[in-house]
């Protein structure tokens, strides 16, 4: 029989988690904020009962919570055009990364591939706002997290 926090993990999207779900990790950042002081209080504030917070309270966490790796490779498609790793690098260096490596593809039919390993540990926004900023250029085609893994 297993024991209570043994089992396999997985890393889900938000949008596949049930309600209740959502709103322990709502609770719990509640919490750990201060905005709320005790369980009681955050469960009603998110519109939850007591007994599902403590259901969910210690199998669901946030990815930034639990991940200790702090140190994430990307993979970028982008269109080859002049000053483009520039502008790529300027967001890296806005989200306080440290670039660990860089690989740029020779761009073929205007097209161009670059991984980047990144040390994130100072890093003070979100993943998910960091890679969308990544995005944003009109010359990137694609942002993929290709892994996370120890420093």
């Amino acid at each position: 029989m297993k024991q209570l926090g043994e089992g396999r993990f997985y890393l889900v999207r938000e949008d596949v988690l049930t309600e209740s779900m959502q709103k322990t990790i709502e609770a719990k950042r509640l919490l750990s904020s201060g905005d709320e002081k005790t369980i009681q209080e955050a469960a009603k504030r998110v519109g939850l009962s007591r007994s599902a917070f403590y259901k969910y309270r210690d199998t669901v966490f946030p990815f930034e919570s639990i991940a200790r790796e702090r140190v994430l490779t990307i993979f970028i498609q982008l269109e080859d055009r002049k000053g483009s790793l520039a502008t790529l690098l300027t967001i890296v260096s806005e989200g306080k990364c440290n670039v660990l490596t860089i690989h740029q593809t020779i761009p073929v039919q205007g097209r161009a591939n670059i991984t980047l390993s990144l040390d994130v540990t100072e890093m003070p926004i979100k993943m998910e706002e960091f890679l969308q900023r990544l995005k944003s250029p009109d010359f990137v085609d694609s942002v993929t997290l290709v892994s996370s893994g120890a420093l």
